[in-house]
């Protein structure tokens, strides 16, 4: 994807520059937490929405490990891509949750605040589970 501050990720104009540091950061320790790739694109989606994100997630570096989220502001669309790997952790319960949250932050004018919590959400479910051993 071209443009954004980070790769994968492109904001556009709608973002200042608080705001795309928030979000950065937001990613960053989704990323931490997750140990999945979070890549952002807001701004117009060409043709059908869901068909573009699903085309730019597959321009990611690590598409399996990684989600997309696409949100047209214009067309109210929101699309979240989730790779192969990503969905051993990540139920598709888990991310319509996930995008009704998004969604709801979206209606009070939240674009920010709603992304930021989508990835938050996102990034917690996506954490592969703590693997306990027993001593033998």
């Amino acid at each position: 994807m071209a443009g954004g501050d980070r790769s994968g990720t492109r904001l556009g104009a709608r973002f200042g520059a608080h705001d795309k540091v928030a979000l950065d950061e937001t990613i960053r320790k989704a990323e931490r937490v997750s140990r999945v790739e979070f890549s952002v694109f807001v701004g117009h989606a060409e043709g059908d929405p869901r068909s573009y994100a699903v085309s730019l997630h597959r321009t990611l570096v690590a598409p399996a490990r990684s989600i997309l989220i696409l949100v047209d502001p214009d067309a109210r669309a929101l699309e979240v891509v989730t790779g192969s790997h990503v969905r051993r952790t990540l139920r598709d319960s888990q991310v319509e949750l996930a995008v009704v949250q998004m969604q709801s932050l979206f209606a009070e004018g939240d674009l920010v605040g709603g992304l930021r919590r989508g990835i938050q959400m996102l990034a917690e479910h996506a954490r592969a589970p703590q693997l306990l051993h027993a001593d033998q």
